[in-house]
C-alpha cells in the first residue's frame, strides 16, 4: 500500500468495533486512552481523518485484534 493509499473499509471497521463493545464515543474515548480528543472518533468513523498507527494499535488491542484486520480491506471483522 503506497503512502497515499487509505484502507477503504477502516472507518467501518472503526465504528463496528465500537458499537460491538457497547460503548458510545465518549466511552470509547475513555477505553483508548485518549484524554481530551472527543471529536476524533466521530472523524475516524465518518472517514475524515486517518488514524495514526498508535491509534490503530489502540483500537486493536481494546477490540482483542491484530492491527492488520483493521487495516487489511480484505479482512472482515467478525461480531460476536
Amino acid at each position: 500500500m503506497s503512502r497515499t493509499q487509505r484502507p477503504k473499509r477502516l472507518a467501518e471497521k472503526l465504528l463496528t468495533i465500537r458499537q460491538d463493545l457497547g460503548l458510545s464515543q465518549s466511552q470509547m474515548v475513555q477505553r483508548l486512552n485518549f484524554k481530551g480528543q472527543y471529536g476524533r472518533i466521530s472523524e475516524y468513523e465518518l472517514g475524515k481523518r486517518q488514524p495514526s498507527v498508535l491509534v490503530l494499535l489502540s483500537y486493536a488491542r481494546v477490540a482483542g485484534l491484530h492491527i492488520d484486520d483493521l487495516v487489511d480491506d480484505e479482512t472482515d471483522l467478525f461480531t460476536p
